[in-house]
């Protein structure tokens, strides 16, 4: 029954790196689309002030804090996706240079004081998001958000960051790769000139 629940606890996890990776594009593309509109209707403004003498004023409320926000949300949404894909950066001068059995110990430690660091800081943030709630903390700007709804994307990007690491320390214990390493060679391999290959 347990060798059955791998593969869907696989699939699972692959689904849960790829949709997190999924929402730190699309507050990517949020960024984009918030700062094209201002820049717009500045251009507007512009526009009408060369024409009548006078600006509309046109001006999306805290779009600045708006996009800080999105990009908070992006930024922590993509530990985990980037993680999983070996696009973190990694001193593979010193870990190449090591033995099978050393290398592993190192990735045993590096991947435990991932799982460790990063539950560590979702737990605090998730605390900091409950207080901001019950508190009801909320934005100083021109629209008053309240600061528990842009720190739940923190809470579930760092969240998913701890899953990921501890799925990538449970694999190099069971004498696996973990993913980031093979996709991290992957990458390497396909960087190569062809005469190299």
């Amino acid at each position: 029954m347990l060798k059955k629940a791998f593969p869907e606890l696989r699939r699972f996890l692959n689904f849960l790196y790829d949709a997190s990776g999924a929402l730190a594009a699309a507050f990517l593309c949020a960024i984009c689309l918030i700062v094209l509109a201002q820049v717009g209707l500045n251009l507007v403004d512009r526009i009408s002030e060369l024409v009548t003498g006078e600006a509309i004023g046109l001006v999306i409320p805290s779009y600045a804090e708006f996009a800080g926000y999105f990009l908070a949300a992006s930024s922590f949404l993509a530990i985990a996706y980037t993680l999983r894909g070996g696009a973190h950066i990694r001193v593979n001068l010193f870990i190449n240079n090591l033995s099978s059995r050393a290398r592993r110990v190192v990735e045993l430690y590096c991947t435990a004081a991932g799982a460790v660091f990063s539950t560590y800081m979702a737990y605090w943030m998730v605390m900091l998001t409950i207080e901001s709630f019950e508190f009801g903390d909320v934005s100083p700007g021109i629209v008053p958000v309240p600061l528990w709804i842009p720190q739940l994307a923190l809470d579930l990007g760092l969240i998913i960051a701890a899953i990921c690491f501890v799925d990538a320390f449970i694999q190099v214990l069971r004498g696996k790769d973990p993913v980031h390493l093979i996709n991290e060679q992957v990458a390497e391999i396909s960087d190569q000139p062809e005469s190299d290959k």
